[in-house]
């Protein structure tokens, strides 16, 4: 937590004015094209990382689908995750994350900013909702992120098992799969100090509906977390 308090004492300054701009977004959202709320968690984005004395290296842009409506599939290591997507990512994407965090003061503002998916862990029927709404989105040619871990990994670079129940909303939109490789992005708030630390985000090749169609979803999150982790195995200093 002591990274946290240090980027917000070196953004004290600018720090009111990106609230109120932040609240008022959240407050009307549908006021605001979806690009412009974009930027202003890009321009958020930026400046933890970049107070945060956090590097961010970002490998395979030119994998990104040409076209928007496609699903983010990244290991989840820790609370810098989609920070370092959203600066690795040039479109806009909607997070499916815990509806616990839609409660969380500021957090919550920014996740309304990023049109995220509440997802009700303990309520089978309506995590199934949240999952055809993401499908809905793609659909319309909107991007979206889920973690197919469902939680923080909590053990460095290390995986946990890839829920086939998180592919739902790909086969169902029929949309590219965008594998993503994160190491060590526990690293900034998850542990304690200051001292710079580098983030990597690795885009990986994505997966076309042709090449999944006839796996179930169970083996497409096997394939998948395959890819993530062989490419943490490839970069990780350390795979712990």
């Amino acid at each position: 937590m002591i990274r946290i308090l240090m980027i917000l004492l070196k953004n004290i300054a600018a720090l009111p004015a990106l609230t109120v701009k932040l609240y008022r977004y959240a407050a009307r959202p549908e006021r605001y094209s979806k690009e412009q709320k974009h930027a202003l968690i890009q321009c958020l984005a930026e400046r933890i990382h970049r107070t945060g004395n956090v590097e961010i290296q970002v490998y395979g842009r030119e994998n990104l689908p040409k076209e928007n409506g496609y699903i983010f599939y990244p290991n989840h290591q820790g609370m810098f995750d989609c920070v370092a997507i959203t600066e690795a990512c040039g479109a806009p994407f909607s997070p499916i994350l815990k509806r616990e965090l839609m409660s969380v003061p500021f957090a919550k503002q920014i996740f309304i900013c990023m049109d995220a998916i509440p997802m009700d862990r303990d309520n089978p029927r309506q995590s199934l909702l949240a999952l055809r709404e993401a499908a809905e989105r793609v659909r319309r040619k909107e991007n979206c992120l889920i973690f197919p871990e469902g939680t923080r990994s909590r053990d460095g670079n290390r995986l946990l098992e890839f829920k086939g129940g998180s592919f739902k909303a790909a086969v169902r939109a029929k949309c590219p799969v965008v594998p993503v490789a994160l190491v060590d992005s526990w690293k900034p708030f998850d542990r304690g100090g200051t001292s710079a630390v580098t983030v990597q985000v690795h885009i990986l090749e994505p997966i076309l509906y042709g090449e999944y169609q006839k796996l179930n979803t169970t083996e497409l999150a096997a394939a998948v977390k395959r890819r993530i982790e062989d490419a943490i195995t490839r970069n990780a200093e350390n795979f712990a």
